[in-house]
């Protein structure tokens, strides 16, 4: 598969492939360059702004609410520790690591699956994807109105797509 070998070909996977055609052209994946070898930052752009941003720095402005260690040991310690209290669907904030690791459970998932997923981030991703139809949604509309207000957006954002009402 082609997206397996590049960031292009996977971006090509989840807007052109996987993207519910109600959203194409509108949802747009993005990874910045990585820095001193680490994975890139990742962003999802809807209608040309950014609405979701992956990325260490703005995980851990949100875990250490700016009061972040000036000591870097201090700081990466600190930083897994605080990540590991509040868990992923608890937290506004993930890293890239964490939307890497999503990618990879999306693809291996089956879209029901995807969709109960204890991750936000996979069900975020699965909420986009074609295979969603309104049913799903609507069946979906009350389990929503409970998700954090970030992923309940994206839910909004398809169901309005879909001309269905939002949560």
């Amino acid at each position: 598969m082609p997206y397996e070998k590049s960031w292009s070909g996977m971006r090509k996977y989840l807007e052109q492939e996987m993207l519910a055609p109600c959203l194409r052209g509108r949802v747009r994946y993005h990874c910045g360059a990585p820095v001193e070898g680490e994975v890139g930052v990742f962003s999802v752009y809807v209608d040309g702004r950014c609405v979701r941003r992956y990325a260490m720095d703005h995980m851990a402005s949100a875990l250490y609410r700016g009061e972040k260690p000036t000591d870097m040991e201090a700081f990466w310690r600190g930083y897994w520790e605080a990540a590991e209290q509040v868990p992923a669907d608890m937290r506004d904030a993930h890293d890239e690591q964490e939307f890497a690791g999503a990618l990879r459970v999306y693809r291996a998932s089956d879209i029901a699956s995807a969709l109960a997923s204890g991750d936000p981030n996979v069900r975020m991703l699965a909420l986009m994807d074609r295979r969603v139809g309104k049913r799903t949604l609507i069946r979906l509309r009350q389990e929503a109105a409970a998700w954090p207000d970030w992923l309940r957006e994206f839910y909004d954002l398809r169901a309005a797509a879909e001309g269905l009402p939002a949560t």
